[in-house]
């Protein structure tokens, strides 16, 4: 008459019905009130009118229905005291969860009311997991229902691997979980749960991705190389898991090709590459540690560079191998096959170590560093004379007698002339200028005498003049 809601009034007669024990009258007062959700998919435990029915039946459940064993019956109502809760759970896994009216009632609300989560939850708080996941694999759900319901309450409790097996139990290919297990990879990426995500890629036999995440433990946080040094063996991991991705590869494509949707796949050849990478990162790594410990070590950057970065983070690796040894000619070698094998620019590399040594004061080294660039054999004409060009830059720094002896290794007469103006010596230009064939020397004195002009060198320029 009023024109209030009746679903209140429903409800509270729907539980006293409960808490009298009357549950087929109570269910019959619970439909009038109750509703389906919308969206069973959606990401809570629906209505709080359905909870508060479920807590109840939870919580009227006894642990101890054994009628026919009275023996130690006060012990066991201590243990049911201390233990109400997983008792119950062991009732449970042994199949009694059929027999006993009050679950099958949960049950019933919970797939008449409930959304998919909270039904999975119900199975999962009552240890029955395989229920849980058999549910979900039936209703097709998202993989946020998984998450949410399945993977996290397993991770945190330590069943991890109770839910590996049964994943497996139910589906030895795991093709039907892929979607749910990269989702789960994900989610573990996200919260940075790295330990727990290399244990389910290994489950998942991804061994692509498995071999991403041992890069990830092996670079995480180093701040030298002795720290790497100590880190190799998940360079050694790297290894095994692409070595056994090349060998499942190769099988299956001898047979029918397997359908690993979910796995992520890689060409044999990028495969390969990604070995001598690795093969090359523990040469680099031993060398700079052994480097580190003998206290040859010079370099202190703000970030550690491994050849598991970009192309700048691989020719830091270069610079810092033929900056960190004893001498230029001892990390030479490694340096060269980095700047082979990833195709690195190599005149910017030599060109950046030049400019470390002008700063280290070390002039001699970038003439033993031009004797290896030299005798490497790839080495273009002009790359050692560029190099040193580079490095002139910082030439009011090089004393004049190390400043000549770097111009005069240069092997083109045009790149020392460029050389000495660059560096203010003009007489040395002129000098250079004069031996080159008449036509260019004119050419070349000309623009000496302008350059002297400019800067006020009378001296330079009547030389010139008088030459012209």
């Amino acid at each position: 008459k009023s024109g209030l809601d009746p679903a209140g009034a429903w409800h509270a007669w729907g539980m006293a019905c409960l808490k009298a024990g009357n549950l087929s009258s109570a269910r019959e007062k619970f439909n009038r009130c109750l509703k389906p959700p919308m969206d069973l998919n959606q990401l809570n435990h629906g209505s709080r009118l359905v909870q508060d029915v479920i807590q109840y039946l939870e919580a009227t459940v006894k642990p101890i229905l054994i009628a026919d064993d009275d023996y130690f019956a006060t012990l066991r109502e201590l243990e049911a005291t201390l233990r109400t809760r997983s008792l119950s759970l062991e009732m449970m896994c042994e199949g009694k969860i059929q027999h006993n009216s009050y679950y099958q009632e949960c049950l019933f609300y919970l797939h008449s009311y409930g959304t998919t989560l909270a039904i999975i939850s119900f199975y999962m708080r009552h240890d029955c997991m395989r229920e849980a996941l058999l549910h979900l694999l039936n209703k097709e759900s998202p993989s946020e229902v998984f998450i949410e319901g399945i993977f996290i309450p397993s991770y945190e409790s330590g069943k991890l691997h109770m839910l590996e097996n049964l994943l497996e139990t139910i589906d030895p290919g795991l093709e039907s979980w892929g979607v749910y297990l990269i989702a789960a990879c994900k989610h573990l990426q996200r919260k940075n749960y790295y330990h727990i995500l290399y244990e389910l890629q290994q489950f998942m036999k991804d061994h692509v991705r498995a071999a991403m995440t041992c890069i990830r433990f092996f670079t995480h946080g180093a701040k030298s190389y002795t720290e790497l040094g100590g880190k190799q063996t998940w360079l050694l991991k790297i290894k095994d898991h692409l070595k056994v991705y090349l060998q499942e590869v190769s099988r299956s494509s001898g047979r029918k090709k397997m359908a690993f949707t979910f796995r992520k796949k890689m060409s044999a050849t990028d495969v390969s590459r990604h070995i001598n990478t690795v093969d090359l990162q523990m040469e680099v790594t031993k060398f700079l540690h052994q480097c580190e410990s003998s206290g040859t070590s010079q370099m202190t950057g703000s970030s550690l560079p491994t050849l598991f970065g970009n192309n700048n983070m691989k020719m830091d690796v270069a610079c810092k191998v033929i900056l960190e040894g004893k001498n230029i000619e001892e990390g030479f070698g490694i340096a060269f096959r980095v700047l082979q094998d990833f195709q690195l620019e190599a005149t910017e590399v030599y060109s950046k170590v030049a400019k470390q040594l002008v700063k280290q004061q070390k002039y001699s080294e970038i003439r033993q560093l031009l004797k290896c660039v030299n005798e490497s054999g790839v080495a273009a004409k002009n790359d050692g004379d560029n190099i040193i060009l580079n490095c002139l830059n910082e030439f009011k720094n090089i004393p004049a007698e190390d400043l000549d002896n770097l111009i005069q290794d240069m092997d083109s007469d045009e790149n020392k002339i460029q050389a000495y103006v660059m560096c203010n010596k003009l007489r040395s230009a002129y000098l250079v200028s004069v031996r080159q064939e008449k036509a260019r020397a004119v050419q070349l004195v000309q623009h000496v005498r302008q350059l002297a002009e400019s800067s006020g060198d009378d001296v330079v320029k009547a030389i010139c003049a008088q030459w012209l």
